[in-house]
């Protein structure tokens, strides 16, 4: 992005924000964000008045600290127009520095005296407010400046850190003129330097306190003849002759950490691994100058393997936390401790020192704890309530989480500033004062939600009831979250792989202290894990979705029209994901109908693509009018074929395992109410006779589909009119957490009803039998036979003697128009002689006629013959060959069943579009040249 400078193009850009203009793009962000900002707290660009603080501390911490360095950038930039400014964590200039010491009769006292405020409520876009904002380095050019008077200026500005808490404790800034920004890297880079140098200064300052309680604390030991040593450099002194290694060392600088942060004379027992006791000692210490702090000392137990007290932590164990009560007694003095051997010092330092080495452990073992806390599941709105409840309350009292609905959905999301769905919202009570979660949230530019979005980075706002562009987006709103004590906000960016999905905003309510750079850093960290286990759990969905969809799309979504049985059936995808599991209803001919289930072995798109395959073959197989037995021989055949073609034998072939497979096929008659099946691996299904009567029939098993070369039996059952056939995947009985055979009494007890619809079995089954999180994928269908009564079945027999013919049409148009067929007795005359001549002609033995009416008048006739005819068209001078043809043209669709026995030509007319179908073959004939 370009310098914004006086007189340049992009000087006009400040112009059209200040009347209202879309300048996004053309400015840099921080920039406009500040600009913003400062147009929301009213300021006006020739009128932004400066407050003056007299009381500020000339000679503070900080001034000391700076002040040398101070000095060598005067004199670094001596004869320059360099202006160097130190301001204190509000804005308030403490100290300025000229290159030429004319400068400072130039300028105006604004510029030149110490004790104006800077900040960006005050001055709008400047150098150091901006920094105290952005809360990092900052340039700001010309017409960058929010006021009128900085136009001519640059300045380069950092904030300036205590090393110990993080906190800013002032900001360094250089003002130059506009026309040298070419230096703007090397200055850049000394200003780093000088602030990294007035931070060791600051760091420097603590260890002489901590120089000064150490010599205090030996001052009085050499009073008190201590009953151990204690070394020069403040170590522990003895420790290791004692046994203690570096990890006994640890858990007790741990402890001595959080003793001094309770800046309390206590004594506490600490459990070491192997079952030793040290007690721990603080003494406050006083310097000769009145710094105040805590000495730790250790005490050993004369037997350093005393037993462990019976409600004491076991050895290796979490040690106590400071102020945790103990079975020994309540705090005491060292001259109260007797029996104890000598120790030595474990820690000296300022209470306030202890609180940030305590916060930095709890810190860690926070970021520890998430590492196994998030991401457990793979759902998106999952992962982010995981994030929520890991911040809740060690980091955050309140925490919202905005993400693009498209993520919720698996999607990526394009842009997701332009809205967000409020996903989770949780806290320390369950009184939040935030727009509840499942809304669209609409956030304007200004917020710290949609700043971080823009820049990818965290944004810290410390006081809220000053943050502007906070509070502009709902001012009311924005004073109900205030009067519920929140005072101190995050927002971070949720970032995975360069893809923005949300952002997370931690709010602080219940510390008075306001959130600081260290508590940015850890919510940025905890996002960071946050954001990959939710890109995970969004990928995860996606591509569930897409086998799910894939997975549906395969199964049948109707079922043709049949009269046989009365069906339902249900589709479970497993909490894992989708797998391979099928049914379907297939319509056979002469008013049967097949009814066959699958399960194809594991999970995912492989999975539900090898079910398509094994479901469109099943339906092929079946179009053949095969017996279970040989249909199953030849999936048997496909499934074995699939793994040699796909190298699935062959793991270094790059295939992903050999597929397995299981099915369960049955065909069941409505003419005899009988129903034959096989099964290849699979479940048996389960019998539900019409007085409620459950059982599950001893059907030969089979082996799984795959294996190649073993036979599959059939058995044939009797079904009264009424009974359900209820057939299932093993992801309905086949559950870690139950026995198989429990399930399967639960199953019979749940179907054991009579005379119950099958979609009130199917629900009666998924609410009652399904587990709870099902880890397989489950298949349902439920079927309610029907027979085809006995008056609508018309059976002759008759012997292979062409005279019998005219015989057979007679009795069919009999009985046609018993059935009140009568505008179907010329087709069916024609179809029925062509059939009985062709068996008679080229079969053997006795015939068969049988007339089915169903949705179809269907046509039998059956010989001992095996021999299948095929249509074929004759050519004008053949004498034969044109029956097929003839009955082609007067069926809907016809075929050949082979029996026991021999086979069944077949024919189905539809009655309501028979005649049409005589008429063509009428047509035919008379087309046909005599011979």
């Amino acid at each position: 992005m370009g310098v914004v400078g006086v007189g340049s193009g992009p000087a006009r850009v400040r112009e059209q924000f200040l009347r209202g203009g879309t300048v996004e793009g053309a400015v840099r962000s921080p920039i406009l964000s500040s600009w913003q900002r400062s147009q929301e707290l009213g300021l006006s660009p020739d009128t932004c008045d400066l407050p003056y603080r007299p009381d500020i501390d000339l000679e503070g911490r900080l001034v000391s600290a700076a002040r040398p360095v101070l000095d060598r950038l005067e004199a670094r930039f001596a004869g320059m127009n360099m202006n160097v400014s130190l301001a204190d964590g509000h804005g308030a200039v403490l100290q300025r520095r000229f290159g030429s010491p004319a400068m400072a009769r130039q300028l105006a006292a604004i510029q030149s005296v110490p004790g104006f405020v800077f900040a960006e409520q005050f001055a709008g876009t400047n150098g150091i407010g901006l920094a105290l904002a952005e809360r990092q380095l900052i340039n700001v050019y010309g017409a960058e400046h929010f006021a009128e008077r900085a136009q001519a200026n640059a300045c380069s500005a950092i904030p300036v850190r205590d090393p110990l808490s993080g906190r800013i404790e002032g900001i360094l800034c250089f003002g130059y003129p506009l026309a040298d920004t070419e230096a703007d890297a090397e200055l850049n880079l000394l200003i780093r330097r000088a602030a990294g140098a007035i931070e060791r200064r600051l760091l420097k300052q603590s260890s002489a306190r901590e120089r000064a309680l150490l010599q205090a604390y030996l001052d009085a030991r050499q009073r008190r003849a201590p009953a151990g040593g204690t070394g020069t450099d403040g170590q522990p002194a003895g420790l290791g002759a004692r046994g203690l290694d570096r990890r006994d060392e640890t858990i007790l600088k741990e402890q001595a950490a959080g003793l001094i942060s309770a800046a309390q004379r206590a004594a506490v027992d600490v459990w070491l691994p192997g079952g030793r006791q040290v007690t721990l000692l603080s003494h406050p210490v006083t310097s000769p100058s009145g710094v105040a702090g805590v000495a730790i000392e250790a005490v050993f137990a004369p037997d350093q393997r005393l037993a462990v007290p019976v409600d004491a932590e076991a050895p290796g164990g979490p040690a106590p936390q400071p102020g945790a009560s103990t079975d020994r007694p309540p705090p005491r003095s060292p001259e109260g401790v007797t029996g104890r051997g000598p120790g030595g010092l474990i820690m000296v330092g300022e209470p306030e020192v202890g609180r940030y080495a305590v916060a930095a452990r709890r810190r860690l073992e926070l970021l520890s704890e998430a590492s196994t806390r998030i991401g457990t599941t793979l759902d998106v709105a999952g992962t982010a309530r995981e994030l929520a409840e890991m911040a809740v309350p060690r980091l955050a009292d309140f925490v919202t989480i905005d993400l693009s609905p498209t993520v919720l959905c698996g999607e990526e999301p394009s842009d997701p500033r332009t809205g967000l769905h409020r996903t989770v919202v949780h806290g320390f009570r369950a009184e939040c004062p935030f727009y509840p979660a499942g809304e669209r949230v609409e956030l304007r530019s200004t917020t710290p939600q949609l700043r971080a979005l823009a820049d990818g980075q965290p944004v810290l706002e410390p006081e809220l009831s000053s943050a502007a562009g906070w509070i502009a987006q709902n001012p009311e709103h924005a004073r109900s979250i205030l009067d519920h004590g929140v005072h101190s906000l995050v927002a971070v960016p949720l970032l995975a792989r360069g893809i923005a999905l949300g952002v997370a905003s931690f709010y602080r309510s219940r510390d008075p202290a306001p959130y600081g750079d260290d508590d940015r850093s850890l919510a940025l960290e905890l996002a960071t894990r946050a954001a990959i286990c939710i890109d995970n759990a969004r990928r995860y969905t996606r591509e569930h979705a897409m086998v799910l969809a894939l997975q549906r799309s395969l199964l049948p979504h109707s079922f043709p029209e049949q009269n046989a049985v009365e069906v339902a059936h249900r589709y479970l995808p497993a909490a894992s994901g989708v797998g391979g599991d099928w049914f379907d209803v297939i319509p056979l001919s002469s008013a049967r109908v097949a009814l066959v289930v699958g399960d194809v072995v594991g999970h995912g798109l492989h999975a539900a693509a090898t079910m398509g395959r094994l479901r469109t073959a099943a339906r092929n197989f079946a179009e053949l009018d095969l017996a279970p037995d040989e249909l199953l021989t030849h999936l048997d055949n496909l499934v074995g074929r699939l793994d040699r073609d796909e190298g699935f034998e062959d793991p270094s072939a790059g295939g992903t395992g050999i597929i397995g497979a299981t099915c369960l096929y049955a065909i069941y008659d409505p003419t005899s109410q009988q129903c034959v099946m096989a099964r290849a691996g699979h479940p048996p299904p389960a019998l539900v006779a019409p007085d409620g009567s459950v059982t599950f029939p001893d059907l030969p098993a089979g082996p799984p589909l795959g294996l190649g070369g073993l036979p599959f039996e059939t058995a044939a059952f009797h079904l009264p009119e009424g009974s359900q056939l209820v057939l299932y995947t093993d992801g309905l009985v086949a559950d870690r957490r139950r026995d198989l055979d429990t399930a399967l009494d639960q199953l019979g007890r749940v179907l054991a009803q009579p005379n119950r619809a099958p979609e009130d079995t199917c629900d009666a089954v998924c609410h009652s039998v399904v587990p709870l999180h099902p880890t397989d994928d489950i298949a349902l269908l439920v079927a309610r036979t029907h027979a085809l009564a006995p008056g609508r079945i018309a059976t002759w027999e008759l012997p292979s003697d062409p005279s019998r013919v005219r015989d057979i049409r007679a009795a069919v148009t009999r009985r046609l128009s018993e059935w009140g067929l009568d505008e179907v007795v010329h087709a069916t005359q024609l179809l029925l002689s062509e059939l009985v001549t062709n068996a008679i002609r080229y079969g053997s033995g006795p015939i068969q006629v049988r007339l089915l009416h169903d949705r179809t008048l269907t046509c039998e006739v059956a010989d001992t013959s095996s021999t299948a005819p095929h249509l074929r068209r004759a050519a004008t001078t053949d004498e034969g060959g044109r029956g097929l043809f003839l009955v082609a043209q007067l069926a809907q669709t016809w075929g050949t069943r082979y029996t026991a026995d021999g086979k069944v030509i077949w024919a189905e007319c539809a009655l309501d579009a028979t005649s049409g179908r005589s008429d063509a073959a009428e047509s035919y004939l008379r087309d046909i040249p005599a011979i």
